[in-house]
């Protein structure tokens, strides 16, 4: 079945911003690669159902990444073009001194470390991105034995496998998207971790030790109150996702419940890190 393919060319920061709001608008899958005609530059390319409105899929995305309104191309992708470009894309990604990730196709440059068997699919988060490096070299140095872990927005759930293997008590992965909360299922299945894997409205009135998010700036400040009534004195929440831009902002609307401050920063994004008071 051939897909819509969608095709823009921006800066590295702003692009991977895009990527993720195009996945929450609807795409399908997306890959970033350099553009040849500048190192400054990388081009996005995002797969959508055949018949989607194009203009539609674009503009929303760039209201919720907070984005002026990019130019784009369209064509066609078959199945097999993409699938072969995803493999020759992704390999083993070094997260830390102690994290790989891992496609299925490869083996485990270490043998000792925590390895996470994570494909690309239609879900966001493989580990290559700078917004989930930072929120999972943050959760190896912070996590506790035995924490109760919330991975708002699981994506692919990466943040939530790693939280697992690394030593957490319990997990709980929430997304709006039914086809990312299949992933995290599938993904947790093959890593051998067991989650809870739920969307948001079907989590319970529970308090936890941590809770992780890597979305995007507009919708953690709005989420600020739940985090706040879901996160235990004491406890911490990591937010990524976030444009160096807008960390200011995400820091000024967690200051009334946590102590909130800008704990990294990596190709032009930010993670937020809060301890709630």
């Amino acid at each position: 079945m051939p897909w819509l393919a969608i095709s823009l060319e921006l800066a590295p920061a702003p692009a991977e911003a895009m990527a993720e709001a195009l996945l929450e608008a609807g795409a399908e899958s997306v890959a970033i690669d350099p553009a040849a005609e500048a190192a400054t530059r990388v081009r996005l390319t995002a797969l959508a159902a055949a018949g989607t409105d194009a203009a539609q899929l674009v503009a929303d995305a760039a209201r919720a990444a907070a984005l002026p309104l990019p130019g784009y191309s369209t064509g066609q992708v078959e199945d097999e073009d993409w699938v072969r470009r995803s493999r020759a894309q992704f390999g083993p990604v070094r997260v830390s001194k102690k994290i790989w990730i891992v496609p299925s196709w490869r083996e485990p440059p270490d043998p000792h470390a925590v390895v996470v068997r994570l494909d690309p699919g239609l879900a966001f988060g493989t580990g290559s991105h700078a917004s989930t490096r930072l929120v999972l070299r943050s959760l190896e140095k912070n996590i506790k034995p035995g924490d109760r872990v919330l991975d708002y927005g699981c994506g692919s759930g990466i943040l939530a496998i790693v939280a697992a293997k690394l030593g957490a008590r319990e997990v709980a992965a929430v997304d709006i998207d039914p086809q990312a909360l299949a992933t995290t299922a599938a993904n947790a299945r093959g890593n051998g971790v067991a989650l809870q894997v739920a969307l948001p409205g079907q989590l319970p009135a529970e308090s936890y030790d941590m809770i992780l998010a890597n979305i995007l700036a507009v919708p953690l400040i709005a989420l600020e109150p739940q985090f706040a009534a879901r996160t235990r004195a004491g406890g911490r929440v990591l937010l990524s996702g976030i444009l160096r831009a807008q960390a200011d902002e995400v820091v000024a609307a967690y200051a009334p419940d946590f102590h909130a401050s800008v704990g990294a920063e990596e190709e032009g994004w930010a993670l937020v890190e809060g301890l709630r008071r």
